[in-house]
């Protein structure tokens, strides 16, 4: 047992770099505009989404040994803003998506709706998503920065000039994984923020010290009824289909070592809201964005995620509600430039929709099928419009072929575990379109494995 502590410490200690914590930032960009607009309205509570968001960040991390993300539930919050739902309301709708989603991870359900998932399907989620979020950075933040190109009123902390520079940086540093880019840009905007509070006209109460904790929130029958019902259903395709399966598959493309399962995410999702929901705390679920984010801005192991953690909890503790007058002047050019790139690495996933061994007729239908799903979900705004569309799509061309007595490649799903060993060094790709940066060592938990059945290289 000592052993085992004293290697752990070592491996902590060892990966506790710059590049990590810049990484662990890596998706705020989600996070803060949500969990600000959210807790302004007094729709939920910041100290409990800051304890129990760092609580399972630790517990992920603990749990999963990579950067695994937790981020909030998108579709619940945007229709709680949308519709002022109350904090029992929201509270209802994260309990009864938890509850079905431990169900399908406990009674492993959820290990067979990833089995019959073809993998092109899951390519075009991914890519959906990504371009979504992309487009969210544009339209919640980007756009709505006030008197972005000067003239009265223009806002030296927060404008278009601030957003192109920083894209400008993180395109220029795109393979420069050790310079710590998320870090660079959180940092300079919490630090504009402070300035901007303590010289602000308005009465903004700053952050005040002390010792905050979670207050017990109980949803009525009536609230859970009509959280579920309102937002609940919307949310639930999102989080099987994004936080779980879509997510699981990204994991084995950057770390194929990793032996996470979608029944081990779906438990944990379960499980992450049946303790935080019944505080006031913001409903979370993992995500294949929120991983994306993180990896693409350095982080590569549990530490980045294990840090971020232990910050939220110590902010949450000590400064609870009251950071609200500070996080609500963070810049939203700076927000917006994050989030963006998020989206962007998710959605280069979707570029391995094919094996190298699949003909060309299996490339074209499998991209196909990309375009549909990730299309139709952009298009309605659902991931289970998405992957209906999809495996409707999938299912008519397989009729189709079978009709025409042409040979039909069976697609398997993205994430079906090992298969073998890696290929050599000469196998291996780190170009611009690959997640191992040129200038970095190839490690063997980032190796991209040969063709082998049901395994997507990432390269």
């Amino acid at each position: 047992m000592n052993d085992f502590i004293r290697s752990k410490l070592r491996h902590y200690r060892k990966n506790f770099t710059l590049s990590e914590i810049s990484g662990s930032l890596g998706d705020v960009g989600t996070l803060v505009p949500l969990m600000v607009s959210l807790s302004l309205t007094g729709q939920i509570s910041l100290t409990s989404t800051l304890i129990f968001g760092g609580l399972w960040n630790i517990v992920t991390g603990l749990k999963f040994g990579i950067p695994m993300c937790v981020q909030p539930m998108k579709t619940i919050g945007a229709i709680a803003l949308a519709s002022k739902l109350t904090m029992g309301e929201i509270m209802g709708a994260g309990i009864f998506v938890s509850s079905v989603v431990l169900f399908l991870g406990i009674t492993r359900t959820i290990h067979l709706v990833n089995k019959y998932t073809p993998s092109a399907v899951v390519r075009g989620i991914q890519m959906g998503t990504g371009l979504t979020l992309m487009t969210k950075a544009g339209t919640d933040l980007l756009f709505k920065i006030e008197t972005p190109w000067g003239g009265p009123g223009w806002k030296w902390h927060d404008n278009y000039e601030w957003a192109i520079a920083w894209f400008c940086v993180v395109f220029l540093l795109y393979h420069q994984r050790r310079i710590p880019t998320a870090m660079i840009i959180f940092v300079t905007g919490l630090a504009f923020a402070i300035v901007v509070l303590y010289t602000s006209a308005t009465a903004t109460p700053a952050p005040t010290p002390g010792f905050y904790y979670p207050g017990l929130v109980v949803p009525t029958p009536n609230e859970f009824v009509h959280g579920m019902l309102s937002a609940g259903l919307g949310q639930l395709p999102l989080t099987t289909l994004n936080s779980v399966i879509a997510l699981v598959a990204l994991v084995r493309e950057l770390f194929p070592e990793n032996k996470t399962t979608t029944t081990s995410v779906a438990t944990c999702v379960g499980l992450m809201n049946l303790t935080g929901c019944f505080f006031g705390s913001m409903p979370f679920c993992h995500g294949s964005g929120g991983l994306a984010g993180q990896y693409r801005f350095g982080a590569r192991s549990e530490v980045s995620i294990i840090f971020l953690g232990i910050c939220k909890m110590l902010t949450g503790f000590i400064f609870g509600g009251s950071f609200l007058g500070l996080l609500q002047y963070f810049p939203k050019s700076f927000l917006g430039v994050m989030l963006f790139f998020s989206g962007l690495e998710l959605a280069m996933a979707a570029r391995n929709f094919a094996q190298p061994t699949d003909s060309q007729a299996t490339r074209n239908r499998n991209f196909l099928i990309v375009l549909v799903s990730g299309g139709m979900l952009m298009t309605f705004k659902n991931d289970g419009v998405g992957f209906v569309a999809g495996m409707v799509a999938y299912a008519c061309l397989w009729w189709d072929a079978r009709r025409r007595g042409v040979e039909f490649d069976r697609d398997g799903p993205a994430n079906s575990g090992d298969c073998g060993e890696p290929n050599s060094d000469a196998n291996l790709v780190a170009g611009p379109s690959s997640s191992v940066m040129p200038d970095q060592q190839v490690l063997p938990q980032h190796r991209n494995y040969g063709a082998c059945k049901n395994r997507e290289i990432f390269s």
